[in-house]
């Protein structure tokens, strides 16, 4: 007589053997349908709520959009004004650097070829008078051009507050 030694299977045919034997007893289970069109009417009252608020929400939908619009807008025309503004200012600060290094160049130069000390004296007050005069203007000029880029900048920003609160009032 042969022993025979039982033969486990594997996990994985234990496993699928167990979910065979486990459908085969068990009832297949299904969802109930339900026709949920045929039978059931939605109030009058709960469909009007519902389409209201659907509007509602695309009207604020359509209103926050022109708004955000808007604001890229002005935001788009007060960084130009100010690049545009900054640009000039900066032009004119840089034109009154140079100015004022030629100046000082100049003011070496005579001072180097001053033969006495009453003369350079004399050349330093005039070269402190002269750029006290210039620098008092060239410090106007960059303060009025300031001025305007600021206010230039800040008219879109002033014409939308006035016409937000036009709409408001």
């Amino acid at each position: 007589m042969v022993d025979a030694t039982p033969i486990t299977p594997s996990p994985k045919k234990a496993a699928k053997a167990a979910t065979s034997a486990f459908e085969a007893a068990m009832p297949k289970f299904e969802m109930p349908k339900f026709d949920m069109s045929a039978g059931v009417e939605v109030p009058a009252v709960v469909r009007e709520m519902a389409e209201k608020s659907v509007q509602n929400a695309r009207d604020t939908y359509e209103k926050f959009k022109a708004n955000a619009e808007e604001t890229t807008d002005l935001l788009e025309d007060t960084y130009s004004t100010a690049s545009r503004g900054l640009t000039e200012y900066n032009t004119v600060a840089l034109e009154s650097l140079r100015t004022n290094v030629n100046a000082a160049f100049d003011y070496m130069g005579a001072l180097f070829g001053a033969k006495s000390v009453s003369e350079a004296v004399e050349l330093s007050t005039g070269h402190m008078r002269k750029q006290f005069d210039v620098l008092s203007s060239q410090a106007k000029e960059l303060s009025t051009l300031a001025q305007k880029v600021a206010a230039d900048t800040a008219e879109p920003i002033k014409a939308s507050v006035e016409k937000t609160i036009k709409k408001s009032a």
